[in-house]
């Protein structure tokens, strides 16, 4: 489907699914359950090389860029330089994802689901570019209009940077924002996907350590009664305030 498609089928209200301008999507945790991946490529690099990182550790760096965390892996005594950490990281998460995607339930069917409505579906994901399209080449097709990943030069989650360049990528002006749905699990990702303005459903069912309470509109654990028309109940009412101002109907 082409942009001018999309958005055709968008303005027509296809579906039922009018108001509903975009829906964004981090990956780990809310797409896919590879947090698991990425703690055990961490976990490697310290049982091979040496260095204090535990599994706790790990898992309270979930959602943010690898070069950070890789960086605080060599402070711990790591004796890789933190770049050979962070290769090293990746490689081993896009081996095992290559191999297979470990998709949330139901996200597979909402993404069809949104497609059929002529929904857009964006990624906005810290991880690198080759998993970044990694996945989109693994979903089902044409269920992504594009994406925004790490190796973008933008400031990275929690700055609210990659949601607003996602949305500029599918033609959205930032007055519709809140007429947008983002997806997101970690503490920097809600952080990044709520002070764009976005609508943020905070995915509960695989945060490690469990919720905490933070930015974010409201929680689902999983996908079970999500549905574009349920999206776009959600943002109706704020549509209908802001779409004079763009001169949508």
């Amino acid at each position: 489907m082409t942009k001018e498609e999309t958005m055709g089928a968008r303005n027509n209200g296809a579906a039922g699914v009018g108001a509903l301008q975009g829906v964004f999507w981090d990956m780990d945790g809310t797409l896919i359950d590879s947090e698991p991946l990425w703690h055990e490529s961490e976990l490697r690099l310290v049982r091979e090389y040496g260095g204090h990182w535990t599994k706790q550790m790990a898992m309270d760096g979930s959602g943010r860029p690898v070069p950070q965390i890789a960086h605080e892996m060599a402070d711990l005594g790591c004796p890789l330089p933190p770049d050979e950490i962070g290769r090293r990281m990746i490689q081993y998460v896009t081996d095992e994802e290559k191999k297979r995607l470990p998709w949330i339930p139901g996200v597979c069917r909402l993404l069809e689901q949104l497609r059929d409505a002529g929904v857009p579906s964006m990624l906005v994901t810290t991880s690198p570019r080759d998993l970044a399209e990694n996945l989109i080449a693994q979903a089902p097709p044409n269920t992504f209009a594009g994406y925004v990943c790490g190796d973008d030069d933008v400031p990275k989650k929690p700055d609210p940077a990659p949601y607003k360049l996602a949305a500029q990528r599918l033609g959205i002006p930032d007055v519709l924002l809140p007429c947008c749905v983002a997806f997101e699990d970690s503490m920097s990702g809600r952080t990044s996907a709520a002070a764009s303005g976005m609508m943020t459903v905070v995915v509960t069912g695989y945060l490690a350590g469990g919720y905490v309470p933070g930015p974010g509109y409201t929680t689902t654990e999983n996908y079970d009664d999500i549905t574009p028309q349920s999206l776009n109940r959600m943002v109706q009412r704020m549509y209908d305030r802001l779409a004079p101002l763009v001169g949508r109907d």
